[in-house]
Protein backbone atom coordinates (compact mmCIF):
# COMPACT_ATOMS: atom_id res chain seq x y z
CA UNK A 1 0.00 0.00 0.00
CA UNK A 2 3.13 2.02 -0.80
CA UNK A 3 1.11 4.01 -2.99
CA UNK A 4 -1.64 4.95 -1.03
CA UNK A 5 1.18 6.14 1.72
CA UNK A 6 2.08 8.18 -0.70
CA UNK A 7 -1.33 9.83 -2.16
CA UNK A 8 -1.82 10.55 1.51
CA UNK A 9 1.33 12.24 2.12
CA UNK A 10 0.56 14.35 -1.03
CA UNK A 11 -2.88 14.97 -0.40
CA UNK A 12 -1.88 16.42 3.40
CA UNK A 13 1.22 18.45 2.28
CA UNK A 14 -1.40 20.18 -0.05
CA UNK A 15 -3.73 21.03 2.60
CA UNK A 16 -1.04 22.21 5.08
CA UNK A 17 2.01 23.85 3.36
CA UNK A 18 5.30 23.31 5.43
CA UNK A 19 4.21 20.37 7.51
CA UNK A 20 6.76 18.10 8.36
CA UNK A 21 6.08 14.16 7.42
CA UNK A 22 7.99 10.63 6.85
CA UNK A 23 5.98 7.94 5.16
CA UNK A 24 7.67 4.69 5.77
CA UNK A 25 5.87 1.20 4.32
CA UNK A 26 6.49 -1.90 6.88
CA UNK A 27 4.72 -5.21 7.58
CA UNK A 28 3.87 -5.68 11.59
CA UNK A 29 4.14 -9.18 11.23
CA UNK A 30 8.71 -8.87 10.37
CA UNK A 31 9.56 -8.53 13.99
CA UNK A 32 12.97 -7.59 12.89
CA UNK A 33 12.19 -4.42 10.75
CA UNK A 34 9.37 -3.63 13.20
CA UNK A 35 12.10 -3.38 15.80
CA UNK A 36 14.85 -1.70 13.42
CA UNK A 37 12.28 1.45 13.36
CA UNK A 38 13.29 3.58 15.68
CA UNK A 39 16.63 3.51 14.07
CA UNK A 40 15.56 3.86 10.83
CA UNK A 41 14.08 7.45 12.01
CA UNK A 42 16.79 8.50 13.62
CA UNK A 43 18.25 11.91 12.23
CA UNK A 44 14.96 12.75 11.06
CA UNK A 45 12.13 15.27 12.97
CA UNK A 46 10.47 12.19 13.98
CA UNK A 47 12.73 10.09 15.81
CA UNK A 48 11.62 11.57 19.88
CA UNK A 49 8.51 9.69 19.05
CA UNK A 50 5.94 10.82 21.48
CA UNK A 51 2.58 9.82 20.30
CA UNK A 52 2.29 5.76 19.01
CA UNK A 53 -0.66 4.62 17.48
CA UNK A 54 -0.70 0.67 17.34
CA UNK A 55 -3.08 0.34 14.97
CA UNK A 56 -2.34 -3.18 13.36
CA UNK A 57 -5.82 -5.58 12.89
CA UNK A 58 -7.27 -7.94 10.52
CA UNK A 59 -9.72 -10.70 10.56
CA UNK A 60 -10.03 -13.46 8.23
CA UNK A 61 -13.35 -15.33 7.84
CA UNK A 62 -16.08 -16.50 10.56
CA UNK A 63 -15.05 -20.08 11.33
CA UNK A 64 -16.71 -21.31 13.71
CA UNK A 65 -13.71 -22.47 16.04
CA UNK A 66 -13.55 -26.66 15.23
CA UNK A 67 -13.08 -25.75 11.53
CA UNK A 68 -10.68 -23.09 11.98
CA UNK A 69 -7.84 -22.41 8.88
CA UNK A 70 -4.31 -22.14 11.50
CA UNK A 71 -2.95 -20.07 8.70
CA UNK A 72 -5.73 -17.65 8.67
CA UNK A 73 -5.33 -17.82 12.42
CA UNK A 74 -1.52 -17.74 12.54
CA UNK A 75 -1.75 -14.21 10.43
CA UNK A 76 -4.27 -12.71 13.10
CA UNK A 77 -2.05 -13.52 15.87
CA UNK A 78 1.21 -12.50 14.05
CA UNK A 79 -0.79 -8.75 12.92
CA UNK A 80 -2.55 -8.22 15.99
CA UNK A 81 -1.45 -9.48 18.77
CA UNK A 82 2.50 -10.02 18.21
CA UNK A 83 2.47 -6.98 15.85
CA UNK A 84 1.31 -4.38 18.50
CA UNK A 85 3.47 -6.04 20.90
CA UNK A 86 6.95 -5.83 18.49
CA UNK A 87 6.11 -1.81 18.21
CA UNK A 88 5.29 -1.23 21.99
CA UNK A 89 8.64 -3.20 22.59
CA UNK A 90 10.79 -0.61 19.73
CA UNK A 91 9.03 2.45 20.96
CA UNK A 92 7.82 2.46 24.91
CA UNK A 93 11.72 2.50 25.81
CA UNK A 94 12.67 5.66 24.33
CA UNK A 95 9.34 7.05 25.23
CA UNK A 96 10.04 5.85 29.19
CA UNK A 97 13.21 7.39 28.86
CA UNK A 98 11.80 10.74 28.24
CA UNK A 99 8.60 10.33 30.67
CA UNK A 100 6.58 11.61 28.07
CA UNK A 101 4.35 10.43 25.17
CA UNK A 102 0.84 8.78 24.50
CA UNK A 103 0.24 4.75 23.54
CA UNK A 104 -2.79 4.21 21.58
CA UNK A 105 -3.87 0.82 20.71
CA UNK A 106 -7.03 0.23 18.57
CA UNK A 107 -8.67 -2.79 19.79
CA UNK A 108 -12.36 -3.68 18.94
CA UNK A 109 -15.59 -4.53 20.69
CA UNK A 110 -14.30 -8.26 20.07
CA UNK A 111 -11.77 -7.76 22.54
CA UNK A 112 -14.82 -7.20 25.03
CA UNK A 113 -17.47 -9.35 24.23
CA UNK A 114 -17.44 -12.41 21.71
CA UNK A 115 -19.47 -13.98 19.13
CA UNK A 116 -19.74 -16.91 17.09
CA UNK A 117 -17.77 -17.02 14.36
CA UNK A 118 -14.95 -14.94 15.67
CA UNK A 119 -12.76 -17.42 18.19
CA UNK A 120 -9.67 -16.13 17.11
CA UNK A 121 -9.90 -12.54 15.95
CA UNK A 122 -12.06 -12.15 19.34
CA UNK A 123 -8.67 -14.01 20.96
CA UNK A 124 -6.61 -11.62 19.26
CA UNK A 125 -8.72 -8.60 20.61
CA UNK A 126 -9.50 -10.09 23.75
CA UNK A 127 -5.38 -10.10 24.33
CA UNK A 128 -5.01 -6.54 23.03
CA UNK A 129 -7.39 -5.75 26.10
CA UNK A 130 -5.18 -7.84 28.65
CA UNK A 131 -2.07 -5.71 26.90
CA UNK A 132 -3.16 -2.02 27.36
CA UNK A 133 -4.49 -2.99 30.96
CA UNK A 134 -1.12 -4.55 31.92
CA UNK A 135 0.88 -1.93 29.98
CA UNK A 136 -1.04 0.78 32.17
CA UNK A 137 -0.22 -1.03 35.17
CA UNK A 138 3.45 -1.05 33.95
CA UNK A 139 4.24 2.52 33.20
CA UNK A 140 1.89 3.93 36.18
CA UNK A 141 4.01 6.43 38.03
CA UNK A 142 5.43 7.89 34.29
CA UNK A 143 4.07 10.29 32.44
CA UNK A 144 2.98 8.48 29.77
CA UNK A 145 -0.68 7.19 28.90
CA UNK A 146 -2.22 4.25 27.64
CA UNK A 147 -5.56 4.42 25.66
CA UNK A 148 -7.37 1.44 24.00
CA UNK A 149 -10.12 2.45 21.10
CA UNK A 150 -12.60 -0.14 20.69
CA UNK A 151 -14.67 0.56 18.15
CA UNK A 152 -17.48 -1.10 17.03
CA UNK A 153 -19.08 -1.46 13.29
CA UNK A 154 -16.53 1.04 11.14
CA UNK A 155 -17.19 0.57 7.45
CA UNK A 156 -13.38 0.52 6.13
CA UNK A 157 -11.52 -2.55 4.32
CA UNK A 158 -12.06 -4.39 7.34
CA UNK A 159 -15.16 -6.65 6.03
CA UNK A 160 -13.55 -6.79 2.73
CA UNK A 161 -10.48 -8.36 4.03
CA UNK A 162 -12.67 -10.77 5.89
CA UNK A 163 -14.95 -11.83 3.41
CA UNK A 164 -11.88 -11.71 0.82
CA UNK A 165 -13.51 -9.66 -1.79
CA UNK A 166 -17.23 -10.64 -1.31
CA UNK A 167 -19.27 -7.76 -2.26
CA UNK A 168 -22.38 -9.32 -1.31
CA UNK A 169 -21.34 -10.22 2.28
CA UNK A 170 -19.10 -6.89 2.69
CA UNK A 171 -22.72 -4.77 1.64
CA UNK A 172 -24.58 -7.37 4.07
CA UNK A 173 -22.21 -6.16 7.11
CA UNK A 174 -23.70 -2.44 6.85
CA UNK A 175 -26.97 -2.70 5.62
CA UNK A 176 -29.75 -0.60 6.80
CA UNK A 177 -27.90 1.56 9.60
CA UNK A 178 -25.21 4.27 9.59
CA UNK A 179 -21.77 2.77 10.74
CA UNK A 180 -18.73 4.75 11.57
CA UNK A 181 -16.00 5.68 9.50
CA UNK A 182 -12.52 5.87 10.12
CA UNK A 183 -12.68 9.48 10.77
CA UNK A 184 -14.92 9.14 13.41
CA UNK A 185 -12.36 6.33 15.05
CA UNK A 186 -9.63 9.22 14.09
CA UNK A 187 -11.53 11.72 16.27
CA UNK A 188 -11.82 9.26 19.13
CA UNK A 189 -8.37 9.03 19.07
CA UNK A 190 -7.56 13.22 19.01
CA UNK A 191 -9.85 13.17 21.32
CA UNK A 192 -8.13 11.10 24.32
CA UNK A 193 -4.21 12.37 23.21
CA UNK A 194 -5.61 15.89 23.62
CA UNK A 195 -7.02 15.48 27.08
CA UNK A 196 -4.97 17.65 29.78
CA UNK A 197 -1.72 15.86 31.21
CA UNK A 198 -3.15 14.83 34.20
CA UNK A 199 -6.06 13.22 32.56
CA UNK A 200 -5.96 9.13 31.09
CA UNK A 201 -8.42 8.10 28.58
CA UNK A 202 -8.07 4.63 29.47
CA UNK A 203 -10.63 2.43 27.63
CA UNK A 204 -12.90 4.09 25.13
CA UNK A 205 -15.78 1.64 23.31
CA UNK A 206 -17.44 3.43 20.65
CA UNK A 207 -20.36 1.68 19.05
CA UNK A 208 -22.50 3.21 16.09
CA UNK A 209 -25.98 4.92 16.69
CA UNK A 210 -27.89 1.46 15.85
CA UNK A 211 -25.62 -0.93 17.52
CA UNK A 212 -25.72 -2.25 21.15
CA UNK A 213 -23.22 -5.11 20.47
CA UNK A 214 -20.67 -7.15 18.36
CA UNK A 215 -23.28 -8.84 16.26
CA UNK A 216 -26.37 -6.29 17.84
CA UNK A 217 -27.24 -3.93 14.83
CA UNK A 218 -30.89 -3.07 14.73
CA UNK A 219 -31.49 -2.10 10.79
CA UNK A 220 -33.80 -0.24 9.28
CA UNK A 221 -34.45 1.47 12.74
CA UNK A 222 -35.27 5.11 13.77
CA UNK A 223 -31.95 5.43 14.89
CA UNK A 224 -29.53 7.74 12.62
Amino acid sequence: RADRLAALAARLRFALPGAELLELQLDVTDTGAVMALPKRIEGTPFEKVDILVANAGLALGVASADANDMTDAKRMIDTNVLGVISLCSAFLPGLRARNSGHLVITGSIAGHVAYAGGSCYNASKFAMTGFSQATRHDLKGTAIRVTQVSPGAVETEFSNVRFNGNDAKVESVYAGFTPLNGEDIADNIMYAVTRPVHHQVADMVVFANAQSGPTDIARNSAAP
